[in-house]
């Protein structure tokens, strides 16, 4: 799409409520996936627009619960539905319905057949639950690992203990991405994965396994040919301050927030599409 004056002031987010609420053209990609009311006992009451505005509003701002604006609904209402989201399987499937539909915008396939992993590890608050210290980081907290496809739209992300092994870890992610997108064939990976074990466990899948190595005489900073494509992912996902730290007690409400920052990420390119 040309950007012009009309353009800009159409996607202009200054003129929202909050920057982080979804426009129509955003929710109207989201709703038919929010779960239906029910057809028995009271009628719905809260507005799931709001609830999902709420949620971004956390996902951007980093705010706790308890100081969302008096103007959504009570934190208690948005936290509920986040977990109800969560529990049903609703983010990812958001996530996975935009990702492909941004694909197809692209001129690809829906289904990606090649992926990149990659790992990030982040501190843990004293909120409790799952964590490890990382070495070779020297951080004490979890690891989000991921799977992009080769345009870095986010397929998969599981969170772990920062003192797994990414070669481990992966095997745990790449279980989770096929049962979601069984068309993938092909993996890009860092040096950090090389090993035969990880190598035969790809290869029991049918799938393969590529090392991108570092050049050896490279020095400071160098763009990697596929590896720098789920570093840029990461730095997309980490414009929402909820993922500075991992805030969560629970691994799958930490995975949860990765997801909406994705689809905050590609339901905004595909409404400027």
């Amino acid at each position: 799409m040309a950007w012009t004056e009309t353009t800009r002031a159409d996607h202009d987010r200054r003129r929202l409520r909050y920057a982080s609420d979804a426009t129509d053209d955003e929710w109207e990609m989201i709703e038919p996936m929010m779960p239906p009311a029910s057809k028995v006992g009271r009628p719905r009451e809260v507005d799931l627009r709001e609830v999902w505005n709420a949620i971004q509003y956390i996902a951007a701002t980093g705010c706790q619960w308890v100081a969302l604006p008096k103007d959504f609904p009570p934190y208690s209402t948005v936290q509920y539905w986040f977990y109800r989201f969560r529990d049903e399987g609703v983010l990812e499937l958001i996530n996975d319905v935009l990702a492909m539909a941004a694909r197809r915008a692209a001129g690809r396939a829906a289904e990606p057949t090649a992926g990149v992993i990659d790992s990030q590890s982040v501190k843990t608050t004293e909120s409790g639950g799952v964590c490890g210290y990382d070495a070779g980081k020297k951080v004490k907290g979890r690891k989000r690992h991921i799977v992009t496809d080769t345009l870095g739209l986010l397929l998969s992300c599981v969170v772990h203990g920062a003192d797994i092994q990414d070669r481990d870890g992966a095997k745990i992610t790449i279980e989770e991405v096929l049962e979601r997108f069984p068309s993938l064939k092909h993996f890009f990976a860092d040096g950090g994965y090389r090993g035969d074990a990880l190598a035969a466990f790809v290869e029991t899948r049918d799938r393969t396994i590529e090392i991108v190595k570092r050049p050896d005489d490279a020095k400071g900073f160098v763009v990697i040919a596929k590896r720098w494509v789920v570093e840029r992912t990461f730095a997309w996902l980490g414009r929402c301050r909820r993922l500075a730290k991992d805030w969560e007690k629970s691994v799958a409400s930490a995975e949860c927030w990765t997801y909406v920052a994705s689809i905050r990420m590609i339901s905004r390119r595909l409404a400027r599409a």
